[in-house]
């Protein structure tokens, strides 16, 4: 993409009411616009992010058996009432239309699922399976006051197992926490992010948190100096020892929520009747599992993270761009490199603008924060190629015009 043709621009100043580096770092960069308090417009580039990080979920769901689908955001008041979180929800965003019937805009989906499955699942032959999507949730979050980290809009990875039996559901679970820690490795925050005993979701006496630390997070995790697992502060009066390796001293961290996963019994099958007939023929209640990630707050978190005094500094996974080539001045070969890095696969954000100064240029690419920077100018050709640098490190390199490929490459891998 050539970036003169990039509708969107960036920005010296965020918002004067954006206060978490986060947002405001991703407005500047162009990734997003914040439309009001918790509710952002994802730009070209911000999309680019998002993609990356729904494909890296998307890999590790299919890998343990997910199959994606996709469902209405807007859901019948009925079902709300079944399950009792009608009234009870007190984030749930209720909309009516001109006859008077009343709907929920959907905050999560087991009033959609359990119905959904009930179609198609009657014997314990169907089960176990796993069923997943990218949607949009709609919370009334009171204090939208973090950025991308707590939104009243967003895109959440939910994925729903369906078992016959708990033992059934408990090897689930753990395949899916290794998903999980799949996918906060490769998306550059695996090292920061920690496997949290919550309280008790319905069938277990522990829920599940991942907590990623960072100055930006709201919640306070305490960690096992022995075991490295940690619990969240609901359940630290209650557990004054680790409850995995049941010794160990706790270290206080703040942190953000990334992922969470229940083992949720039969909460929300049994009052859709979601039962299926056993081997002798009796029918018996599904047990459920859920598991989400919120796209935007790991985005979000990923910045908070991995981000210096200039920028963003994108972990090579998400990264909008593999390259970010800068032409200083018009010349042939800055077009030439383009063309090549286009031709062999590489994603590459090209800087063509010639109404803009170099320091302008340099200031925008450290902000954009795209892993690898490859400056083409008068200086650079004269020393014998472009000058190649990362945007992690400060030390750049000559590297002739006909290695550039290979060189990005080589990086990369």
């Amino acid at each position: 993409m050539k970036q003169s043709q990039l509708f969107t621009k960036t920005q010296k100043n965020a918002p004067k009411d954006e206060t978490s580096v986060n947002a405001q770092l991703l407005i500047r960069g162009g990734f997003v616009d914040k439309l009001m308090a918790g509710v952002y417009t994802i730009l070209p580039l911000g999309w680019r992010v998002m993609k990356k990080i729904e494909q890296i979920i998307r890999e590790e769901m299919n890998a343990i058996g997910g199959e994606e689908l996709y469902m209405p955001s807007l859901h019948p008041k009925e079902n709300w009432i079944r399950t009792g979180r009608w009234e009870t929800m007190d984030d749930l965003y209720k909309v009516k239309d001109k006859s008077e019937r009343e709907f929920a805009l959907g905050s999560t989906h087991e009033e959609v699922i359990s119905p959904l499955v009930k179609k198609f699942v009657n014997s314990y032959k169907d089960l176990p399976f796993a069923a997943y999507q990218f949607q949009n949730k709609f919370r009334m979050e009171l204090r939208a006051k973090s950025g991308l980290l707590r939104g009243r809009e967003f895109v959440m990875k939910d994925l729903y197992s369906f078992h016959i039996s708990q033992e059934d559901l408990d090897e689930y679970y753990e395949k899916a926490k290794q998903a999980y820690k799949n996918v906060f490795d490769r998306a550059g925050i695996g090292d920061k992010t920690f496997l949290t005993f919550a309280s008790g979701g319905s069938f277990s006496k522990y829920s599940h948190e991942f907590q990623t630390l960072t100055s930006a997070g709201e919640d306070v995790i305490y960690i096992c100096e022995k075991c490295g697992l940690a619990v969240n502060r609901e359940i630290k009066t209650e557990t004054p020892v680790c409850p995995d390796c049941r010794g160990g001293k706790f270290r206080e961290e703040k942190a953000v929520e990334t992922g969470n996963i229940f083992k949720l019994g039969t909460k929300y099958s049994a009052p859709f009747d979601l039962t299926v007939a056993n081997e002798k023929g009796e029918k018996i209640p599904v047990i459920m599992g859920c598991y989400g990630i919120g796209l935007q707050r790991l985005a979000g978190t990923i910045v908070e993270i991995h981000r210096d005094e200039k920028g963003i500094i994108w972990p090579e996974s998400v990264a909008p761009f593999q390259a970010h080539l800068v032409s200083l001045g018009k010349n042939e070969e800055a077009e030439k490199i383009y063309d090549d890095l286009q031709k062999n696969g590489v994603e590459v954000l090209f800087d063509d603008r010639d109404d803009v100064s170099a320091g302008a240029k340099f200031a925008d690419a450290d902000l954009i924060g795209i892993p690898r920077r490859i400056v083409v100018s008068e200086k650079s050709l004269a020393a014998g190629g472009a000058e190649v640098k990362k945007r992690s490190e400060k030390k750049a390199e000559i590297v002739k015009i006909k290695d550039i490929v290979k060189s990005i490459k080589a990086q990369k891998s």
